[in-house]
């Protein structure tokens, strides 16, 4: 694929992107994507490396040869063609996937890999620009009703996939807008929320209905997540009024921080932060929480700690600190031995580069303050021997902290949508239902109530996009199946 002794020839090219210093004075996208002959050179990198790992890295199994043999070649809308054909929305992945297909390429091995991301992204945007992405009407109606519950990727791709086959869809998202964690979640310097909305105008032409607003339960929710809702639906309703529903929520209950101090005015889940300015952005008269001139303390490592780091650097924190209770990974991964998976190594974000001091193996044991404020936070170091966590004695400290956000992670689904459906949970409190792994195609992703999926984050736990598009997509083929005893719609 790609030109045979292209991987000698050409050196991985990095996409380039606005300098720090600027970038953070908006809240605009700063990656620029390739141009024709350097996707076309980028193209050419792709071994014929006989087995494709970077197909199995993948979590869609995208045809990564294919495509790259496609751009090399010039052949921008067959390339486009080959990358839909197993990906709804390559303009989620090409942006915020942190490509484990990369980590499985076979140059990988001893070189820098394929930019595979920075050729899906040029794809897709190249598909737009020239008006090649258009809505797949399918003229054929079945007469068959299916709700999704949730507009996040697994939501949005099961959805696409459904109306493609036919049927009549319906989306309920609590939120004022479609796109989940797409849209609240993700900031729009990483991800403008234009793509999500020109999406949405496709899948409207393509049949499916977007109701906002809408919280489909009892109406609990769990501290720290977010509702716009102004109605409610009970699952009674839906499942009288369709002949399936599918449950993609994604994970949403976020892990918490049980020490003492906790109840001080100041210190916020990840996603009581990050909408707000995710809104005020989409032009939404809403008063932010303002990191301007405080000092922030980001506890958690992961993308939703970083996400924070940089709407801090944006908002002109005085200073932005970022705590990881696990210890400092290696700079560069043993690829004889971790190769093709996914390797530890240390990563560092777009928004680290824009400024942040992080430390790792660090325990928060109390958030200290002033009249009901967070004035500061006490923390030590620990070790980690056998998996065991245990704080090394007299490391202990205390910081000045205006602000602390924790980005620890999401534990599970919020319980009530759950208990409302009277869905069995799994032992981390996901929902209960089997993959195509491990049943027939037919009951995939079924739940213990008749007529009733789950996919995406709220049925494997915290992932990916990636993972949540997969998930979508195998969801919908189960669905067709249950609905019309067969199914033509692609994994």
């Amino acid at each position: 694929m790609g030109k045979v002794t292209g991987f000698i020839e050409y050196q991985r090219l990095k996409e380039a992107s606005e300098a720090p210093e600027s970038r953070t004075k908006h809240y605009r996208e700063f990656v620029i994507t390739l141009n024709n002959d350097e996707a076309k050179q980028q193209g050419a990198r792709c071994m014929d490396c006989g087995i494709p790992f970077c197909q199995t890295g993948c979590p869609i199994n995208n045809i990564i040869p294919d495509w790259n043999d496609l751009v090399y070649r010039g052949n921008y809308a067959e390339a486009l063609d080959t990358l839909h054909s197993t990906n709804n929305f390559p303009e989620f992945t090409g942006r915020v996937c942190p490509a484990p297909c990369e980590a499985a390429c076979t140059l990988n091995i001893n070189n820098d890999a394929v930019g595979i991301k920075s050729i899906e992204h040029f794809i897709i945007d190249k598909g737009w620009e020239e008006g090649w992405v258009k809505p797949q009407i399918n003229p054929v109606k079945t007469g068959k009703t299916v709700a999704v519950v949730g507009s996040g990727p697994a939501g949005l791709a099961a959805a696409q996939q459904l109306a493609r086959a036919g049927h009549a869809v319906t989306v309920f998202e609590k939120s004022d807008r479609i796109g989940g964690l797409l849209r609240y979640g993700i900031p729009d310097f990483k991800m403008e929320k234009s793509h999500i909305d020109r999406r949405i105008t496709q899948m409207e032409a393509e049949g499916v209905t977007f109701k906002t607003s809408v919280l489909v339960g009892d109406g609990k929710l769990t501290a720290g997540v977010g509702s716009d809702a102004k109605e409610t639906v009970s699952p009674e309703t839906l499942k009288q009024e369709f002949d399936a529903v599918v449950l993609a929520v994604g994970s949403e209950h976020p892990r918490d921080l049980p020490v003492p101090g906790r109840e001080l005015k100041g210190v916020y889940y990840a996603m009581e932060f990050l909408p707000l300015q995710n809104k005020r952005v989409a032009g939404d008269d809403v008063e932010v929480i303002s990191a301007k001139g405080k000092h922030v303390v980001v506890i958690g490592g992961g993308d939703t700690g970083s996400d924070c780091v940089g709407t801090s650097n944006r908002h002109g924190a005085a200073s932005v600190t970022q705590f990881e209770l696990m210890p400092q990974p290696p700079e560069q991964e043993n690829k004889t031995m971790t190769w093709p998976n996914w390797p530890l190594k240390m990563r560092t974000s777009s928004s680290h580069e824009e400024g942040a001091n992080r430390d790792w193996s660090v325990t928060t044991k109390a958030l200290v303050g002033a009249n009901g404020q967070v004035t500061g936070l006490k923390a030590a170091r620990v070790e980690w021997s056998n998996g065991k966590m245990e704080e090394v004695p007299g490391s202990e400290w205390e910081m000045k902290a205006d602000i602390v956000l924790l980005a620890m992670g999401f534990v599970h689904p919020v319980a009530p949508v759950l208990e409302a459906f009277g869905v069995d949970r799994d032992p981390r409190g996901n929902a209960l239902a089997n993959t195509e792994e491990n049943l027939g195609a037919a009951k995939a992703y079924a739940t213990n109530v008749p007529k009733l999926f789950a996919a995406g984050d709220m049925r494997r736990g915290q992932s990916l996009v990636v993972w949540a598009i997969r998930e979508g997509r195998q969801c919908a083929k189960a669905v067709d199946t249950f609905l019309m005893g067969s199914s033509s719609l692609p994994r």
